[in-house]
């Protein structure tokens, strides 16, 4: 099917700026378009296709489980979501999990904890510490506790009860505290995503972790985009040795089908009661299946560990083939979560690694950002490097607009 045989996409919102390729099918890492191209998928869905494509497990794992069920509600017991939730409390060392639909809404239903935590204690007016550079979302509530100007202009009033610090800056932390005694939780990513790959520093989280003990705050770690594995770990933060009370995922959890989980640990664990707070779709079974079968696959062929190595394979072939080129701001990240910033606005190296047959994205205006597949072999990892690389460099060498 060429493009020009394509149905007419007049009838949908234009709320994407998409590029003019549409693709068919998919096998590992790499995906065709309908005009038989092969492309090597570098996004993974933005962080969501875990086991890649077309998964030789997954796939009848899901065909099985349509087959019985798809949706019952959670007016029943769902046996898988038990399971589910027992692995992810296994996993995190915490100790239950309400289940959703997309990040999102597990922002929002970590948002609404952090405001019952605050009036459960006598504050009626919760306040909840957020930094610069973050993204959880583009509901009226998740756009609030997002830094974006670009994306929140056009949807004022926004909701109030937000403080906003420098990620990184301890010192802002403890200001922002004793001067706002209504706040509750301290929300963040582990590693930002949307914001251009900007990791929330070892100690920094770890500091975090001690003033919210302190001062009996929730420590929100929203692992949406930068957990389930992607950095070689199951959760980003326990590469600092810690655990939050509020722990946000989605994405990856499901390997393409739409799952969000807000994993709650002793402190947070009590605050949301029946009739608090509900969904119809989320924790239905297919969802669910998806994500035992995705954590199963995970532990029985390491792939763990293939993120952190295959990471490492890519993030050095950046580095070496980038060094000393003028533009390179820096490489950052860690596993498969990894982010090249320019000097510059990079959106052109959208259409034109698509030409040379790689996905990727642009946020944060000028960040590369790379997002492939848990599967990824060494050998693709450096063909995605092999393709990225002479386009980033023939793209800084013109001049700077």
């Amino acid at each position: 099917m060429n493009a020009e045989s394509l149905p007419s996409d007049a009838h949908v919102m234009p709320t994407y700026g998409r590029l003019p390729v549409a693709l068919s099918h998919g096998q590992g890492c790499w995906v065709w378009d309908t005009e038989g191209r092969r492309l090597l998928d570098g996004l993974g869905g933005i962080a969501v296709n875990t086991l890649g494509h077309n998964h030789p497990r997954l796939v009848p794992a899901l065909q099985d489980q349509v087959a019985k069920l798809i949706h019952t509600s959670n007016y029943y017991r769902i046996p898988l979501q038990e399971q589910l939730a027992d692995k992810l409390c296994e996993l995190s060392g915490l100790a239950n999990v309400f289940f959703c639909n997309s990040g999102l809404e597990a922002n929002e239903a970590a948002l609404k904890i952090a405001r019952k935590f605050g009036h459960d204690r006598g504050n009626t007016s919760p306040e909840v510490l957020v930094f610069e550079g973050a993204f959880h979302g583009r509901s009226i509530a998740t756009l609030s506790a997002t830094a974006n100007p670009k994306i929140q202009a056009g949807f004022a009033p926004l909701v109030p009860g937000f403080v906003r610090v420098k990620l990184n800056d301890i010192a802002a932390v403890e200001a922002a505290i004793a001067a706002h005694p209504n706040i509750t939780a301290i929300f963040l990513e582990t590693i930002q995503g949307e914001g251009g790959i900007q990791p929330a520093r070892i100690e920094f989280l770890q500091a975090l972790r001690r003033i919210c003990d302190q001062h009996d705050l929730l420590l929100m770690l929203d692992e949406v985009q930068c957990g389930v594995g992607r950095t070689g770990k199951w959760f980003a933060h326990q590469w600092a040795g810690i655990k939050p009370d509020v722990m946000p995922l989605a994405k990856g959890l499901g390997s393409g089908v739409p799952i969000g989980a807000v994993v709650c640990g002793p402190r947070a664990a009590g605050v949301l009661k029946a009739g608090n707070h509900g969904t119809t779709f989320g924790g239905n079974p297919l969802a669910m299946r998806a994500g035992v079968e995705t954590l199963k696959i995970m532990e029985e062929d390491g792939l763990l560990a293939n993120a952190e190595a295959v990471g490492a394979t890519l993030r050095n072939a950046l580095a070496d083939g980038l060094a000393g080129e003028a533009g390179v701001v820096e490489i950052r990240g860690q596993g498969l979560m990894l982010g090249v910033e320019l000097d510059r606005p990079a959106g052109p190296l959208l259409q034109q690694t698509l030409d040379a047959g790689l996905l990727i994205s642009i946020t944060a205006d000028r960040v590369v950002r790379l997002l492939p597949p848990l599967i990824l072999t060494h050998d693709e990892a450096r063909q995605i490097a092999a393709i990225l690389l002479p386009l980033i460099k023939a793209f800084l060498a013109q001049p700077k607009p």
